[in-house]
């Protein structure tokens, strides 16, 4: 489990359009909001990305860059990037399964098709929401086990804008006996 103001697990893999995205190397003052999606299977996910490249200018004024990330291979996700017309957000592919696990992220097995006809992956990670801090410690983390009812981008972005939200710490953090 991943735990508020620990060290994330890093992250380094191939983005659509050529390059890597190195979690470690990322230089963005506030940190890096990471968002794990299902896939280009999904609907929900073509939605929620296509608001996040929306948004994703307003991040970058608040010192915050971001990145969408799936178990998809190149061609999948170039898909996805396209269908979301992904100018301003990366999308980076080739998720281990194994590491989306160790980000705490639900995986789960193909039901065969999408009610638009794709077809899912034998194994493929649901949606996680993370705001990675500079120091790539954990500030924000949100994980389902279905496609629907994540986070609003929007929302996010007043809470960062909160004078008293950004003065508070990362909570969540204790690990000892209750």
């Amino acid at each position: 489990m991943l735990v508020p103001r620990h060290k994330t697990p890093d992250l380094t893999l191939p983005l659509v359009g050529g390059g890597r995205f190195t979690l470690s190397a990322e230089r963005w003052a506030r940190g890096t909001l990471v968002c794990f999606y299902r896939g280009w299977h999904s609907p929900s996910c073509a939605s929620y990305l296509a608001d996040l490249e929306r948004l994703t200018p307003a991040f970058s004024e608040r010192g915050i860059g971001t990145v969408a990330v799936s178990a998809d291979g190149a061609d999948r996700a170039a898909a996805m990037a396209e269908k979301v017309a992904a100018a301003e957000l990366r999308v980076a592919y080739g998720l281990p399964l194994a590491e989306a696990r160790a980000w705490g992220l639900y995986i789960s097995a193909a039901r065969g098709r999408t009610p638009l006809g794709v077809e899912e992956p034998a194994l493929f990670p649901e949606p996680g929401l993370f705001l990675v801090d500079a120091d790539r410690t954990l500030h924000y983390a949100s994980v389902q086990n279905m496609p629907f009812a994540r986070p609003a981008f929007a929302e996010f972005l007043a809470a960062l804008d909160d004078p008293a939200e950004r003065a508070s710490e990362a909570r969540g953090e204790h690990t000892g006996r209750v």
